[in-house]
């Protein structure tokens, strides 16, 4: 398993030492001697938990505390203050701040290491959890809230530039007809089978492929114009042939297909991320309509639309 990484925060060496000692054996540690460092290694490291002297010259802990917590991407790191013996008051403060928990100096070993454990422990059970809830459980994929959520962010993102945006929609021909001649456990099989299919052919770490629900999948592509978005259409078509999944009942094909729809268009202030969606959803079903197992592309913007299929 790897290791958790904390972040120590002490304008004092000493004490950085002292903590270090206790946990460089169990943690990745990573250390700051100042509040602005503190916030500049945060954002650089990610670490699992933050332990953060009060006082210090400059930004003080309660500020960096601040910060951290109105962070989107820092807010979820537990913090604990390290205090000085019988500092009610700026215990209290750290807490309503955000923090977590406190321990007082100077550090006894074994209170600071089974604090730590059990909030660093914490914190991977919740974000286990917060992973369960985006993530599709038959497949391993992103799940629909989360790529809907991810789409929008990429929209607002992208808007500042004017960068294309692709969105491609799929799902497996004839499907009912599948699970009626297999059974439901085989269709299972079929819809994870086509979930690594996918993988193989969205490759780009910036790139995002969900199960949208049943047999249907989609998948979003910042930075991603037309033809680009067509490359990664055809390669989806491609690894899910070569899986050679037989479908005896199906119309088009021996074997398992899919049919995909994508919209592509640039970026701009104001765009609905559901358009996208809209989109690509109508090209689905204008494949399906058109034969299935094949792709269709609809570029478009805020005042007309292109539109192309490829078989």
């Amino acid at each position: 398993m790897t290791k958790a990484t904390i972040l120590i925060v002490d304008d004092e060496v000493s004490n950085i030492e002292i903590m270090n000692a206790v946990l460089e054996d169990d943690y990745d540690v990573c250390f700051a001697t100042s509040g602005q460092q503190a916030l500049d290694v945060a954002r650089a490291a990610q670490p699992d938990l933050v332990l953060l002297d009060v006082l210090m010259p400059g930004i003080d802990g309660f500020e960096v505390c601040r910060q951290l917590k109105s962070d989107p991407l820092l807010a979820d790191i537990p913090v604990i203050f390290t205090t000085g013996l019988g500092d009610t008051e700026d215990e209290m403060r750290g807490l309503s701040l955000g923090a977590i928990d406190y321990v007082t100096k100077p550090i006894q070993p074994a209170i600071l290491r089974a604090r730590v454990g059990n909030h660093v422990e914490l914190k991977r059970l919740r974000d286990q959890l917060a992973s369960m809830a985006v993530t599709d459980a038959l497949t391993g994929l992103n799940n629909r809230r989360y790529l809907e959520r991810s789409l929008q962010t990429e929209v607002g993102r992208l808007a500042r530039t004017g960068e294309w945006l692709s969105v491609i929609m799929l799902d497996i021909d004839f499907f009912k007809q599948f699970n009626d001649t297999y059974g439901h456990p085989a269709g299972d099989r079929c819809i994870t089978m086509v979930a690594a299919a996918l993988t193989r052919a969205v490759k780009r770490a910036s790139d995002l492929s969900a199960r949208y629900g049943g047999e249907e999948f989609a998948c979003v592509l910042p930075d991603t114009d037309p033809k680009g978005a067509e490359m990664v259409a055809q390669e989806i078509l491609l690894q899910v042939q070569s899986l050679n999944i037989p479908h005896e009942r199906s119309q088009v094909s021996p074997f398992i297909t899919v049919s995909i729809g994508v919209a592509s268009a640039r970026c701009s202030p104001g765009m609905s991320a559901e358009r996208w969606m809209s989109e690509a959803d109508q090209q689905l079903y204008a494949s399906k309509r058109q034969g299935r197992n094949r792709i269709s592309m609809a570029e478009f913007d805020c005042g007309e639309e292109q539109i192309s299929a490829v078989n």
